[in-house]
């Protein structure tokens, strides 16, 4: 699927129709809690888009990469200056905002620049907890902390 923009031209009075260059992708945009813990261990990666202080009162999402949400859309595209080395074409990302809205606006600008493996979690870090679930550390990140 296609869309089309409008177009007014200087030299004539009609509206020509243009297409948008990049077509609409299919990808999935969100992902259920419940659906959580099965798409972590399939590989995808948890970030934590909530801010600093809300992660402190509320607590850490286990496994996450927190990272702020301003610098989020640069971050996880891959290409941009400032991505982060792990932000590669097939890297699937499930971003997790306070209520899921932000992650949602998030997710569909990552998707509209290309990384269609980003989704969000339907009703966010409430609907986790909600779920009983915190995250998961994996034995890989276990074995770091417990050597420091």
């Amino acid at each position: 699927m296609t869309a089309s923009v409008q177009i007014r031209t200087l030299t004539q009075s009609s509206v020509t129709q243009l297409p948008v260059t990049r077509t609409v992708s299919n990808a999935p945009l969100s992902l259920q809690a419940t659906d959580y813990r099965a798409a972590i261990a399939a590989g995808a990666v948890p970030v934590d888009i909530r801010g600093h202080r809300k992660r402190r009162l509320d607590g850490a999402l286990l496994g996450a990469l927190a990272v702020d949400a301003a610098e989020a859309l640069d971050l996880l595209t891959p290409g941009s200056p400032s991505a982060l080395r792990t932000a590669t074409a097939d890297r699937r990302w499930i971003l997790v905002s306070e209520d899921g809205h932000e992650a949602e606006w998030l997710t569909w600008h990552l998707q509209a620049r290309g990384v269609t493996n980003a989704v969000f979690v339907v009703g966010g870090f409430r609907r986790l907890r909600r779920e009983g679930i915190n995250g998961q550390i994996s034995a890989g990140e276990l074995a770091v902390f417990s050597a420091h």
